[in-house]
């Protein structure tokens, strides 16, 4: 673990935060300490577990935007991000990452944008717009080949099965460079990295689970399994109501 840049955190709960919303998500308000053990660490979870909103306080602590881009990157559409950050205490590695990163699927057209904008001084920067969500999106993450610290959010959103396949390459070539990627995905492709960590914020607790333990891989398979009784069970549902 020593190589690990970011080692694990804590959280300071204190008066400031006694109003806060992230009260009422039990998996947040039931965490204290967490521990980075692995160079690429999944939160997983159903929606409105917590987990984005753990992992945007996360980046903002990193000292990045929380709409996502480099360090350097200072700009913003909407300021809705919570309080979290500022009681989140990290505890740093013995090395310092040379490149921070913070992917959001949801903000990457504004990452884009800002991109070509306000960081193109040359102008030789190609134009992230000119191609699909999905090429920009895989390309970009591409481009990131230093060993520093990537924190994402469903960067699976804008990709098809096989860019997800490009992508799990990607992250795992990058982990064993030294990068530290910490991941909040819906992905069964991606879960599947070797030697992952994977956290769950369902039933009120983040846990450490196994692969076969995700809801991701289990519905999946089951849907797959069981295609034709699935669709005719769900659709029988649907119709009785």
């Amino acid at each position: 673990m020593d190589d690990l840049f970011i080692r694990g955190f804590d959280i300071r709960w204190n008066e400031e935060l006694q109003d806060s919303y992230v009260y009422q998500i039990p998996a947040i308000a039931n965490i204290d300490h967490f521990e980075f053990k692995s160079n690429i660490t999944f939160f997983v979870g159903e929606n409105g577990s917590g987990k984005s909103t753990l992992l945007e306080a996360f980046a903002v602590a990193c000292g990045l935007n929380p709409e996502g881009g480099t360090a350097n990157y200072r700009f913003s559409t909407y300021d809705d991000y919570s309080d979290l950050a500022s009681a989140i205490k990290l505890r740093k590695g013995v090395s310092k990452p040379k490149w921070r990163y913070f992917l959001r699927a949801e903000s990457f057209y504004n990452v884009a944008s800002a991109l070509m904008t306000k960081y193109n001084d040359d102008g030789k920067m190609q134009d992230l717009h000119a191609r699909s969500h999905g090429e920009s999106f895989l390309d970009f993450i591409q481009r990131a080949d230093q060993p520093g610290l990537y924190i994402m959010d469903e960067p699976e959103a804008a990709l098809s099965p096989q860019r997800q396949l490009t992508l799990l390459i990607h992250l795992v070539k990058m982990a064993k460079k030294g990068a530290q990627f910490v991941i909040v995905t819906h992905s069964p492709i991606l879960l599947a990295i070797p030697d992952a960590d994977i956290f769950s914020f369902d039933e009120g607790s983040i846990r450490q689970i196994r692969y076969e333990d995700t809801e991701s891989y289990q519905i999946t398979k089951m849907f797959l399994d069981n295609r034709e009784y699935m669709l005719k069970r769900l659709l029988a549902e649907d119709d009785d109501e």
